[in-house]
């Protein structure tokens, strides 16, 4: 019979078979023994002992409370987990038991391989992950998972996702069956409300809960989560509208080990359960904040109290000014911050930014998006501020321009190693007489312009005498760059590039990519040409020759044919292990040729290569088993 920890069928259980049989004097002489104080009604449902029904098992006329007896001595785990698959009553009793009603012998004696050894029953450690999601979400299945992990190591984690089903019945059995539950996530479940939260607050061991659009949970429950469980250390809320300041009020003074806090929109959150949460707490290490009514009150108690915290990332905090910014930088004590994500936020400006850099020591990754106010002076400023900073992201701030690009990549003593620009409208070409009055920046090795509409051939070429040392280099999206600008770009290295990424210069053609691959394919690793409609099977043929390398190549939407893909197989030294060809002109006379390839290959882009039959593709997937393969 197989046990309850992998249960993963339709709720329907065994009705029908005697498992035992007895004579109704040995019948009543169970019930004397077990009649004491300790019986209790399990369930509403009456049975009776001396129903005439001929179609009940002769075990189903025992009442609840007889059951409920003959459980709770079950020897081990495994034991009850085996009688809850019988039937839907069993496995309602077996889950209801608690750990104390349990009557636990020191070691039973079982037999295990023809050797005899001893069951403890300390088998409950809470190591073992369970995911429901939808339909398959249910109190049943809960109540079976309580019973059956019990006897497998225990439940530490479980994940209840997208389903209107669970109720806190099914969180009962898991607080009863479950104690060492350390992980819970509740993720768009409508129907859980404080009472779940209130049983499970009974796992006193709880580490970790993520609360995610349960819109019935308030202060309340997550209040007895916060008393109960003092080892929380990671505590995640998004979209629980009804909870509050005062349940952040009471995690501030009965979690004394919370090290990670996220909150997103949670419109009854504001500024003073924040405060009081950061100024109560000295071990707080990775925060969020987004969509929150906090003003710049939260910001100044963040950069006074917040010494331990290392990743901080605020989003779409409306009613936070430059002030709430300044205030927070002007601290001077945020000594452990080493990772910034700000987004949608007007309060950071060139002066709060500028303070931002001087006062936190050590940062070293920030990331600004959607940063109207801030321009190149702040942004030069900030750079040259961080003197640690290793990796600046910028995403919609259309006030910098080519001026703040260079400013900031100018700094002889900068430590910065990864640069990334995206959307940012303010970009357009430069003279290049403005090069003059920047220096080179040689820890520079991994920039990303991406998607700029203004970014052309001279940007390029002055970004590539200040940044001699580059390895990779991502262009998306940059339909101003010719073949000529890149080319220029190509020859200002002194080392080579190992990943390019060229997606979408629909201006590049072959001329390019064969001077790339002739200056840079000894050590190219990684070439993205998707969406570069001019490139064509010459290109292929110079990457087969030069590319003994190349690891991973993306051709998809260009011109690439069945020739080009032969090219690839002809020179012998080629490793690929990843290649995309979706879009492409290539038929049923590339089979081969991918076939060759099967002994490095593990994924293969063939969608929208409508030249392609079905058999083929069939006859493919069984040939390069190992391989990935999207058609």
């Amino acid at each position: 019979m197989p046990t309850l920890v992998n249960y993963c069928g339709d709720d329907k259980h065994h009705t029908g078979g005697s498992l035992c049989s007895m004579n109704s004097n040995r019948l009543f002489s169970i019930l004397d023994v077990y009649n004491h104080p300790c019986k209790r009604s399990r369930i509403n449902d009456s049975y009776s002992l001396f129903s005439n029904n001929k179609n009940n098992p002769s075990i189903e006329i025992l009442p609840d409370e007889c059951l409920y007896e003959i459980f709770r001595r079950l020897s081990g785990g495994k034991g009850r987990s085996v009688a809850a698959c019988v039937s839907l009553r069993w496995l309602t009793l077996i889950s209801n038991l608690k750990a104390s009603e349990i009557i636990v012998s020191n070691k039973v004696k079982v037999k295990v391989n023809n050797e005899f050894s001893y069951d403890d029953e300390q088998e409950n450690d809470g190591y073992l992950t369970r995911s429901l999601e939808g339909k398959k979400a249910t109190d049943t299945r809960l109540a079976a998972i309580a019973v059956g992990t019990s006897a497998r190591g225990g439940l530490g984690k479980l994940s209840v996702r997208g389903s209107d089903k669970v109720t806190s019945i099914g969180f009962s059995a898991i607080a009863r069956g479950c104690p060492n539950l350390r992980v819970l996530s509740l993720w768009n479940v409508p129907m859980i409300g404080d009472e779940s939260l209130i049983e499970i607050s009974k796992c006193q061991f709880l580490e970790s809960l993520d609360l995610c659009h349960c819109p019935l949970i308030s202060n309340i429950g997550l209040i007895s989560i916060a008393k109960n469980c003092p080892n929380l250390s990671s505590l995640t809320i998004e979209s629980c509208k009804n909870i509050g300041n005062k349940s952040l009020q009471t995690i501030a003074r009965c979690c004394p080990n919370l090290q990670s806090l996220t909150i997103k929109d949670c419109p009854n959150v504001g500024d003073q359960g924040v405060a009081t949460l950061f100024s109560s707490s000295l071990v707080l290490t990775k925060v969020k904040l987004q969509s929150l009514d906090i003003t710049d009150l939260s910001l100044a108690v963040i950069g006074r109290y917040g010494k331990s915290i290392t990743n901080l990332a605020l989003t779409n905090l409306r009613n936070v000014s430059q002030k709430g910014f300044w205030a927070m930088g002007n601290a001077g004590n945020l000594e452990s911050l080493m990772s910034l994500t700000v987004i949608s936020c007007c309060g950071i400006t060139d002066l709060s930014l500028k303070v931002i850099g001087k006062g936190c020591h050590v940062l070293k990754h920030l990331v600004l998006k959607k940063c109207w106010f801030l321009s190149d002076k702040g942004l030069v400023s900030f750079a040259r501020a961080a003197r640690f900073l290793e990796s600046l992201q910028l995403e919609e701030c259309n006030r910098v321009t080519q001026q703040g690009i260079l400013g900031t990549l100018s700094n002889q003593n900068s430590k910065m190693k990864s640069f990334s620009v995206v959307k940012c409208m303010g970009v357009i070409d430069l003279d290049e007489k403005a090069i003059d009055f920047f220096e080179k920046n040689q820890s520079l090795h991994s920039l990303t312009i991406k998607n700029c509409i203004g970014f052309g051939n001279k940007n390029l070429e002055m970004i590539g005498k200040l940044s001699p040392n580059l390895h990779n280099l991502d262009l998306t999206g940059l339909s101003g760059i010719t073949d000529s600008g890149l080319f220029d770009f190509l020859k200002t290295r002194t080392a080579g590039l190992k990943k390019i990424n060229l997606t979408d210069c629909i201006n590049l053609t072959d001329k390019v990519v064969v001077d790339l691959v002739k200056i840079h394919g000894g050590t190219l690793e990684l070439l993205n040409l998707g969406g570069c409609r001019k490139i064509t099977d010459e290109s292929m043929a110079a990457i087969g020759r030069n590319c003994g390398l190349l690891k991973d190549l993306d051709v998809s939407k260009s011109g690439i044919t069945d020739s080009g893909v032969s090219w690839l197989c002809c020179e012998g030294n080629m490793r690929l292990r990843v290649l995309a060809l979706s879009g492409c002109m290539v038929s049923n006379e590339s089979m081969l040729s991918f076939e060759k390839m099967g002994e490095t290959l593990v994924g293969l882009n063939l969608q929208m290569c409508n030249l392609i039959s079905r058999s083929a593709i069939e006859s493919l997937v069984v040939n390069l088993w190992r391989c990935d393969i999207l058609s």
